[in-house]
């Protein structure tokens, strides 16, 4: 599988693609890069600007991999705007499923940022949990980049 480790201001990031289309997005980095493919680098190119402020959202072919429940969390999660943010209950009441399973799906996310698990927050606003980076800290951070947490 193809790989692209790249900086951040949230350290450093590494994108896997399978099949044409992104499977991961990992805080890991690895220093037995690939030869970027034209997705990679694309990629990189969306987040660039997305950590610069001049992007909003990515368009590029994303496959999560996980069980059917997680990849609907995921789909709802995907739809979820740039400065917005939903609660793990909303999420839970249109699946009709328990929070705690959506909020399983949320750290299961492979794809953090790209699948902004970030944008979920729990009950009364609080940050809840975050798998990616060094936790809820880079939860906080995401969101004030996007203007949805005032610091």
């Amino acid at each position: 599988m193809p790989r692209l480790a790249l900086d951040s201001p949230l350290g450093r990031l590494t994108l896997v693609e399978e099949e044409g289309a992104l499977a991961a997005l990992d805080w890991r980095d690895t220093s037995d890069d690939d030869e970027p493919t034209p997705l990679l680098l694309e990629a990189r190119r969306q987040l660039d600007g997305y950590f610069a402020g001049t992007r909003a959202a990515f368009d590029l072919p994303l496959a999560p991999r996980g069980a059917a429940f997680e990849r609907r969390v995921w789909q709802l999660m995907a739809e979820i705007p740039y400065g917005e943010t939903r609660r793990y209950g909303e999420l839970a009441r249109a699946l009709a499923a328990p929070a705690r399973a959506v909020g399983k799906a949320c750290g299961r996310n492979p794809l953090p940022i790209l699948i902004p698990c970030h944008r979920v927050l729990a009950a009364g606003g609080a940050l809840g949990g975050y798998s990616g980076g060094v936790g809820v800290d880079t939860k906080r951070r995401l969101l004030i980049l996007e203007r949805s947490l005032l610091v």
